[in-house]
Formats: C-alpha cells, structure tokens, sequence
C-alpha cells in the first residue's frame, strides 16, 4: 500500500487539522491568553495543516482590523506552549498533542488581487457577455411550456 507524495494531505491530516482548528478558534475568542496585542486583535483561523505524524499544527492566522499582522503572529509564537496547554482540553482524543506553529494567512489578498485583475477594464473585453436573465445557459430565450398553443 505506497502512498504517493503528490497526492497532498490525508484524509485524517484534513479532519484532525480542522479539529484542532475548531479548537483554537474557541481558545482565541475566549480571550484566556494575557496579550494586550491580542486581547485588541480580531483573529480569524483560516486553516490548520497537520504534519504527517500529526505533532505538528500549522496555523494560518488572518488578523482583521490589525495593521501589523507579524506582531500578532510573533505573539501568538510567544503563547503557543500556553495556547497548546489550552486546546489539550478539546482534543483529548489525540496521542500526542502537536506543536503549534503561526503563520500569516495571505491568502486573502491573494484572492483580492485576482478579484481586482477580473474586473479590470483589460481582462473584462475578453470576457463574454453575462447572459439576460430571462435567457437559459445555453443562451436561447425562455420559452416558457414548450412553444404549444392554447
């Protein structure tokens, strides 16, 4: 039974890394930890991806409202063994309670700049028309029962 490496995360990485996901949330907006950084900040958990053996929880951050999202992340890294003290509780059925590691979530800006590339004027004369409301997928207009007379 060979598992290739191209076929990305297993299906148990993906349900326990939004376990603990689910988890971390909880523990964040419950405001246990003693940051005043923290305690300002709106944290958003975009997504936790396990290692292999599942001792590893890296943590993608999206900070709403900061200005400095690397604070936040480095204060974050400096509560991670509190902050994994804390979600041992949530995640009691695991071995071996991972390592948390923060990361910045970029991955809304990235989808920011491909929504502002989309509605660009350059990108938008190659796109096709948007289809009339009353018009089906195929572009031909609604015409109601069939086309039978009364």
């Amino acid at each position: 039974m060979s598992r290739s490496s191209s076929s990305g995360l297993s299906q148990r990485q993906l349900r326990v890394g939004e376990q603990v996901r689910h988890v971390l949330s909880d523990v964040l907006q419950r405001g246990d930890i003693t940051d005043p950084l923290l305690e300002t900040s709106v944290l958003s958990v975009s997504e936790v991806r396990m290692s292999p053996d599942l001792k590893i929880a890296t943590c993608f951050i999206a900070p709403i409202g900061a200005t400095d999202g690397d604070a936040v992340i480095k204060a974050l890294s400096a509560h991670a063994k509190f902050i994994r003290g804390r979600v041992a509780s949530g995640l009691r059925q695991m071995k071996y309670m991972p390592q948390f590691r923060f990361r910045i979530d970029t991955s809304f800006d990235n989808f920011s700049k491909i929504d502002a590339l989309l509605r660009s004027p350059e990108v938008a004369r190659d796109l096709p028309n948007p289809p009339d409301d009353d018009a089906d997928a195929d572009g031909a207009p609604d015409s109601g029962d069939g086309g039978g007379s009364e």
